[in-house]
């Protein structure tokens, strides 16, 4: 008879519950920045050539953020880092509403891509934290959480749109609430009365600490090459849609900007509804089956979209396109943790880095196809490379492999 699992103390729900509630602002403040990018374009006169550039330094600056605030999480404490980083995002996102040159929306973007590295750093080190103490997977929740801000935040920039509220109302306002929200949730959790710490940084910090010792000892990189590949490509068509649905709708389809932020809005409910279900569809097919449908699913969005004839079939061909993303990206970390059974951990954290490099390489070449040609041609690209994880797909189910003895 198998023994029944230790009771959760109620502190650590406390802290799953708050950090939930971080994710999902996040997902609302990273949404309305992507939903409006025509809008942000139009202020500052960019044209479609410096366009990608700007979108660029985004995940350059988020990787800079996310390495600077590993170091100050060993000196304050993840959760420390995500009290302070969380309402600096709002402000940052008020700034790029509120300027009026290049110089401002640079200085902001900066601001932003640098915040949003270490907030997501120190977000996900909590959440792996908190996994650790609960002994079994919560993670999948947080990232929904995430989705369901996503989905907040894109419907409130189309309201934004349809009310010509423009970006400094917008922004200001959204900031306004957000950032207080953030500050009230970064208050939890807090040592309880008895004096029993809950999830705080130094309870947390062991679980980062043996990450980042597994990563050193044994994950060497060849092995995780192929599931890296799936990452960057995943996220090369995740960012195509982020900073491109909109702006494909209103500049290749002549939608009205209000219609067109409902491109992103389906693309996250199809994500939350994929992870919703994810999990059923592989314990009943199989990860390799469910990897393949996904390619094949995100692809036929992507090839919807550049022949679409409206604005209404492009926001149905993202929202399948959202559907087959949601069912790669999860299982691309499942697989590196089948990989390294021992060093799971290790192995999520390096995947993670092909995040920032499938953002980083998706905006500039989505923008250069379109900038030469037009954006039906340029989201051909996205495409093409999605379906470079069907030959992957078998490696997400590899034999694990065994760590090499420590010197």
């Amino acid at each position: 008879m198998s023994a029944e699992p230790s009771p959760v103390p109620p502190g650590l729900r406390v802290g799953r519950a708050a950090l939930a509630v971080s994710f999902l602002l996040q997902g609302t403040t990273f949404a309305l920045l992507v939903a409006c990018i025509p809008e942000i374009q139009h202020r500052y006169g960019l044209s479609d050539g410096l366009l990608p550039v700007f979108l660029a330094a985004v995940p350059i600056l988020a990787g800079a953020g996310s390495i600077v605030s590993e170091q100050l999480v060993k000196r304050t404490g993840a959760r420390a880092v995500l009290r302070v980083v969380q309402p600096a995002v709002c402000l940052s996102l008020a700034g790029v509403g509120l300027g009026g040159s290049l110089w401002q929306l640079a200085l902001a973007l900066g601001a932003f891509g640098l915040l949003v590295g270490a907030l997501d750093a120190s977000m996900n080190m909590l959440g792996v934290g908190l996994q650790h103490r609960y002994g079994r997977s919560i993670m999948i929740g947080f990232h929904a959480a995430f989705s369901l801000g996503g989905i907040l935040g894109a419907a409130i920039a189309g309201l934004g749109s349809h009310e010509d509220l423009g970006l400094p109302v917008l922004f200001g306002t959204a900031a306004a609430v957000i950032a207080p929200l953030a500050v009230l949730t970064g208050t939890f959790p807090r040592p309880s009365a008895g004096g029993t710490p809950t999830a705080g940084p130094a309870e947390l910090g062991d679980a980062v600490r043996e990450a980042a010792e597994a990563a050193a000892r044994s994950v060497p990189w060849r092995p995780l090459l192929p599931l890296c590949l799936a990452m960057a490509f995943a996220y090369i068509a995740d960012a195509s849609v982020s900073n491109y649905s909109v702006k494909y709708l209103t500049d290749g389809l002549g939608s009205r900007e209000d219609l067109a932020k409902l491109s992103y809005l389906g693309y996250m409910v199809a994500m939350l509804a994929g992870r919703a279900l994810g999990d059923r569809a592989v314990q009943r097919f199989g990860v390799v089956p469910v990897v393949r449908a996904g390619a094949v699913v995100a692809a036929l969005g992507f090839g919807l979209a550049a022949v679409a004839p409206a604005a209404w079939a492009g926001i149905a061909a993202f929202t399948v396109l959202g559907f087959g993303i949601c069912a790669i990206i999860p299982q691309v970390f499942a697989a590196g943790g089948r990989l390294f059974p021992a060093d799971s951990d290790a192995a999520v954290a390096r995947l993670n880095l092909f995040n920032y490099v499938g953002f980083l390489i998706g905006s500039p070449l989505v923008g250069a196809i379109a900038d030469a040609s037009s954006y039906r041609w340029a989201l051909l690209a996205p495409m093409l490379l999605v379906l470079a994880v069907l030959p992957l797909a078998e490696r997400f189910v590899p034999a694990p492999v065994a760590a090499p003895a420590v010197a």
